[in-house]
């Protein structure tokens, strides 16, 4: 009953946030790492209390992340009625209760019992804020900082949904059903990973699929993206095609421009005539590369950038430039791997530092 819970909250623990501040893109999913890309330190998952009957696995203690239903049961489990469970939830997601012993509309009983066996609400303390000069900061809890409700959510950067599906439908189903943002309001992106799409489409979600494509031929994109050859274009195109006439839901495309490298007019017209073969409902969202120490890649010109997007316009392809924030700061798409790969934070649960993961572009 608790296993869905362990990933889940794994997942909203590693949630990096950015103005404006509507808008909220989840940036890591690897669940073999707790801080190594984001601005929050994960608090230790260690239950509080030594008593070995009450000492099931640490991130089984954790509430945020539990559906109502599994409150419910863990309410009865601890010797409370069930409508407990329902309290423990608009506690957590309603009120945004930080800490058990919030919990005043609990029985003290109650709240004893749920600290003796170790459970804790989970929210992370803030490690770090940066600012940048467009306002764009870094923060996990947006909304208390800003006391603005989070709408729009993006799983997306430094790491691979696809390859943990099971815990990103998790969180979607905790984002969606318990922190009530509407899943045609969340976006989940993914590099492309054989026969994930199919499964994906198969829970017929209204959430809009975003798949990383950043050329518009095989050759090129093997260069930019390594894990390309594992998953020809041609292959990708048939399953978002089949994704559509599944789901009736739009594929939009993530284009890195990099300058000199994919960011031609001829480019544009080969993307332009490779979505034309396989459908008319497709959206190419554009984001010039943001600079990054140590890269070989370099970001293209503005002008660059505005003839592509006509290039495919030209074409009757729906396009869109993504609007650059938090570059000062670190905080734009990509940045914040490169400097927490650099100087890793320590998690606290064991004090090992955490391994990035590898990617040649990661937006």
């Amino acid at each position: 009953m608790m296993t869905t819970t362990t990933n889940t909250i794994a997942m909203l623990h590693n949630l990096v946030f950015t103005v404006p501040i509507s808008r909220m893109v989840v940036r890591r999913y690897s669940l073999s790492t707790t801080a190594a890309a984001i601005s929050t330190a994960v608090p230790s998952l260690k239950p509080a209390s030594s008593k070995p009957a009450r000492a099931p696995h640490v991130d089984s203690q954790v509430l945020l992340g539990m559906s109502e239903p599994e409150l419910q049961q863990l309410a009865i489990k601890l010797g409370q009625e069930g409508y407990r469970g329902k309290q423990l939830h608009h506690l957590i997601y309603k009120r945004k209760a930080k800490q058990v012993e919030d919990f005043s509309n609990l029985p003290q009983t109650f709240r004893k019992e749920l600290v003796e066996s170790g459970y804790k609400v989970g929210r992370s303390p803030i490690y770090q804020t940066v600012t940048a000069t467009d306002g764009t900061i870094k923060v996990l809890a947006i909304e208390d900082v800003f006391k603005h409700r989070v709408t729009n959510v993006v799983f997306m950067g430094m790491g691979e949904p696809m390859l943990n599906l099971k815990s990103v439908l998790d969180a979607h189903r905790c984002l969606n059903k318990d922190i009530e943002i509407g899943q045609r309001m969340i976006t989940i992106s993914t590099v492309g990973v054989p026969n994930t799409i199919k499964k994906l489409a198969s829970h017929k979600l209204q959430s809009t699929l975003a798949v990383s494509l950043h050329a518009p031929n095989q050759s090129l994109r093997e260069k930019i993206v390594p894990s390309a050859k594992a998953y020809p274009l041609e292959a990708i195109m048939k399953d978002c095609r089949d994704y559509f006439q599944e789901t009736n839901r739009r594929v939009s495309f993530e284009y890195a421009l990099l300058a000199g490298v994919n960011d031609s007019v001829e480019n544009a017209l080969e993307l332009a005539e490779l979505l034309r073969e396989w459908g008319k409902t497709y959206h190419v969202n554009l984001i010039p590369y943001n600079p990054i120490e140590g890269s070989e890649y370099k970001r293209p010109y503005k002008k660059a950038v505005l003839a592509f997007a006509a290039a495919l316009e030209s074409r009757k392809i729906t396009a869109s430039v993504r609007q650059t924030r938090g570059l000062e700061a670190n905080a734009a798409c990509g940045q914040l791997r490169n400097k927490f790969q650099k100087s890793p934070l320590l998690a606290e649960t064991d004090g090992q530092e955490s391994k990035p993961d590898a990617e040649a572009v990661s937006c």
